[in-house]
């Protein structure tokens, strides 16, 4: 489970240090792709299969299923943590969040989502300004 908000910066080769306590879950492997709000969702390979093989199930005949499945799986690429706890992020997926140099970690119990840190600001800011009315509208889904 990832759970927790850390800053990180990105050197020059597009290298990110992952958080000591999520480095376990992604030891064996994880895979990068454009998320949604202009983030990265970062999946340990197990979790992507399971949210791959949901995805591939949409009905091709819907072209925003189809739509999505390509958002989601064509931008997706494997990573994997080196020996000092980075993963190299590829250039077009920074590209896709904005990334500059601080990017923030966030954990979402089974995903990570990688924010550029000015981004990351104005998205919580304006989340915590609708907190109220997103609280209700979830509460008439059961949550």
């Amino acid at each position: 489970m990832f759970i927790g908000e850390y800053q990180h910066a990105l050197d020059d080769k597009g290298r990110l240090a992952i958080p000591v306590k999520f480095r376990q879950e992604l030891k064996t492997g994880a895979v990068v792709t454009r998320g949604l709000d202009n983030c990265l969702f970062l999946y340990t390979r197990r979790a992507w299969q399971e949210l791959a093989k949901r995805v591939a199930k949409l009905p091709l005949a819907r072209s925003k299923a189809r739509a999505f499945a390509r958002f989601m799986l064509a931008g997706a690429m494997d990573v994997e943590v080196d020996s000092q706890g980075r993963l190299l992020l590829p250039d077009y997926l920074r590209t896709y969040a904005g990334m500059k140099r601080q990017v923030i970690v966030a954990g979402l119990y089974d995903r990570v989502e990688l924010w550029d840190s000015a981004k990351w600001a104005q998205y919580k800011r304006g989340t915590e300004k609708s907190s109220t009315d997103i609280a209700e509208a979830l509460g008439e889904l059961g949550v």
